[in-house]
């Protein structure tokens, strides 16, 4: 699936765009799928255990902002998960052992999908080592006008930053506190099939979806087998622990710690639930205030 080339890129920038992974059969399954989820939330009228809603949401319009551990609300979600072309990608990139971890959709609808502020997701589950990664799966054609992944190249190796408001996480970095060159963002675009991988220390952000075309992106994020969570993961059971594992031989006991910074995400932020509600308390969005970033 991959090249050596799309390996050297990866570890260079901290991102990888891999075309052609899913089929056109599975896509239509996956929106199917979704759909189905959409026209349910109709009967929900503020977030729970499966939704997390628009403002505007209501039953006649139907505004999700994101759908929860969608792996566990369907075994389409839960087949694209454990696809082998993704393993297969993951095996070269991250670890030949891969243990999942969690998954999210994010559905950026046509006209008002929301934002995802600047962050790393590293600031939210730190482990004993870094290698970690998100793959996303487009399940529409993601361009730059409906709002794509924005990675910014190399910053996986660079320091954890702040992502606090007022002494509390709030899941964002303040643009007005770092120097970040921002404009040197690369979107993460392809067609629907599409996946893109993240390194879990890479800065990345997503604008307003302001196009006439929706962006729905199923997220999943792996880690090494041995990399263990320091916090900010709930911890499950020694059999659900060893039933998360994927693909290689599970090193058991012994994770493996490696010299990589850690900023700790506590105190926890005053709006729990998913991302959108942790940035609630950043003063300064960057998404809203600038359009250069799209």
């Amino acid at each position: 699936m991959i090249s050596e080339t799309d390996i050297r890129s990866y570890a260079e920038n901290g991102f990888l765009v891999v075309q052609n992974v899913l089929s056109a059969q599975e896509v239509a399954a996956l929106r199917a799928v979704t759909d189905e989820f959409i026209a349910r939330s109709r009967e929900v009228s503020s977030h729970d255990a499966v939704y997390d809603l628009e403002p505007g949401h209501s039953a006649a319009e139907p505004r999700v902002r994101r759908i929860k551990t969608p792996h566990l609300q369907h075994e389409v979600y839960d087949g694209i998960a454990r696809h082998p072309r993704i393993l297969e990608i993951l095996r070269k990139l991250v670890s030949p052992a891969i243990r999942f971890d969690t998954s999210k959709l994010n559905v950026k609808a046509a006209n008002y999908g929301a934002a995802v502020e600047w962050h790393q997701d590293w600031a939210f589950y730190p482990h004993t080592n870094d290698d970690l990664a998100a793959v996303g799966v487009m399940m529409d054609d993601c361009e730059v006008e409906n709002g794509p992944l924005l990675c910014i190249p190399g910053s996986h190796r660079g320091p954890v930053l702040d992502h606090h408001s007022d002494g509390e996480f709030c899941g964002a970095i303040d643009p007005s506190e770092s120097d970040i060159d921002f404009g040197a963002a690369v979107p993460l675009t392809g067609p629907a099939g599409s996946v893109s991988i993240h390194h879990v220390r890479t800065i990345h952000g997503s604008a307003t979806n302001v196009s006439s075309k929706p962006r729905r992106l199923l997220l999943f994020q792996y880690r090494a087998a041995d990399a263990w969570p320091l916090v900010g993961s709930q911890q499950p059971s020694w059999q659900e622990w060893q039933a998360l594992m994927l693909c290689g031989d599970d090193p058991s006991v012994t994770p493996r710690s490696t010299a990589v910074p850690v900023r700790l995400p506590l105190p926890p932020s005053r709006h729990q639930g998913s991302i959108y509600e942790n940035q609630r308390t950043l003063k300064n969005a960057y998404f809203t205030r600038s359009k250069a970033a799209v």
